[in-house]
């Protein structure tokens, strides 16, 4: 039983990560999630339920689609992979003594979707720079419901549960306190820091849709970018193209209120569509968006606020690294590319997988006055 359970959770959440595909694919798009089926993306060609087995269809068709060849990428097996190791984590995270209980059981499933949550948020912001909020706001309803059902996600340093009514009031205070604290920090960002400037890519080109500025490799949405009216988006444009006509070597910014080219000045909802191509842009924005703020919260909501705290400090520390070893091997210009959300969802696990531990030590530390000479 020792081995059948974890490789039982492990097939599980490799099934899980199929689906959990779909959604990273689908959920920016606004798609369904039922409606259509599986299918290639390349031909639209329906899979087969004996071509859609999680890890094994991959590797039997060698990465490439029955139908039209084209190559599958390796997120699809890598989704399943993670998945299938994060769900017999969960398990062996939440057995406790010889004998399966119960409360065993909840515990492990709805750390099985809190870690499910974690890993489609992180992908689609890696693919989208953007966390949906049927993800953040569904967290924190389901976190704030699944603190009736297994209160020891909340306190996990306890020999014993927190009774339900505590639970939900730590739940409720995760929420409250992941949201406001992240929000802060945004807030004083935009202060502090203000703005930041990116080296594009050699005949790189930018489009400002409706909705926000689109890379060659990802999108800023508006939301993320603009806080205050003062806040705005500034470049110099070897050339700059709209629907009905074109500008070459000017200076281009847009703000909540105005988009300037030149010496003209349209209001945004006038122009749908702007391309530009240019060899760097200012943009107002730091590592952290309303998207972050929220899905703090709902990281707050299933594990409580302690557990914010640490992974504020914990993703910082993340960030860090990341950013030192990316300028360490000569690619410090990625930095400004890469979203905040999978260092805020790699820091919760690590607090469920040994995070608490280290917390309980340095605030008891904290609080224990020195010895005495």
């Amino acid at each position: 039983m020792d081995f059948f359970w974890p490789a039982a959770f492990f097939m599980l959440g490799s099934v899980v990560g199929s689906f959990l595909n779909v959604c990273i694919h689908r959920i920016p798009l606004e798609q369904s999630l039922l409606h259509p089926p599986s299918h290639c993306p390349k031909c639209e060609h329906a899979i087969p339920w004996h071509l859609n087995i999680p890890l094994l269809a991959w590797l039997w068709l060698r990465g490439r689609c029955a139908h039209c060849r084209n190559p599958i990428s390796v997120r699809y097996p890598l989704v399943e992979l993670l998945t299938g190791v994060a769900f017999m984590a969960a398990w062996l995270r939440m057995r406790h003594g010889v004998d399966i209980t119960p409360s065993q059981w909840i515990a492990a499933a709805v750390l099985c979707v809190l870690l499910a949550g974690l890993i489609t948020a992180t992908f689609i912001d890696f693919d989208h720079f953007i966390i949906p909020d049927r993800i953040t706001f569904g967290g924190m309803a389901l976190g704030l419901l699944f603190a009736l059902a297994t209160p020891r996600l909340l306190d996990l340093n306890a020999k014993t549960p927190p009774n339900t009514t505590a639970a939900l009031v730590s739940s409720g205070l995760g929420l409250l306190v992941g949201g406001v604290m992240v929000y802060a920090v945004v807030r004083v960002g935009k202060l502090l820091f203000g703005k930041q400037t990116y080296a594009l890519e050699v005949d790189e080109r930018l489009v400002f849709t409706e909705t926000g500025l689109v890379f060659a490799d990802g999108e800023m949405p508006y939301d993320d970018i603009f806080y205050r009216k003062s806040d705005a988006i500034t470049l110099h444009a070897a050339r700059a193209e709209l629907v009905d006509r074109c500008y070459t070597n000017v200076d281009v910014r847009l703000t909540m209120d105005s988009l300037t080219i030149g010496s003209e000045t349209f209001t945004p909802e006038s122009v749908p569509y702007l391309e530009v191509q240019a060899d760097e842009v200012t943009i107002p924005r730091e590592a952290m968006g309303l998207g972050d703020v929220k899905f703090m919260a709902a990281i707050g909501a299933f594990l409580g606020w302690q557990a914010t705290v640490f992974s504020l400090m914990a993703s910082a520390l993340i960030g860090a690294v990341v950013g030192v070893t990316l300028m360490v091997f000569k690619k410090g210009e990625w930095t400004g590319r890469l979203p905040y959300g999978p260092y805020i969802a790699l820091a919760a696990v690590l607090w469920v997988f040994g995070g608490h531990e280290l917390w309980r030590w340095w605030f008891d530390s904290m609080l224990t006055p020195p010895a005495l000479p």
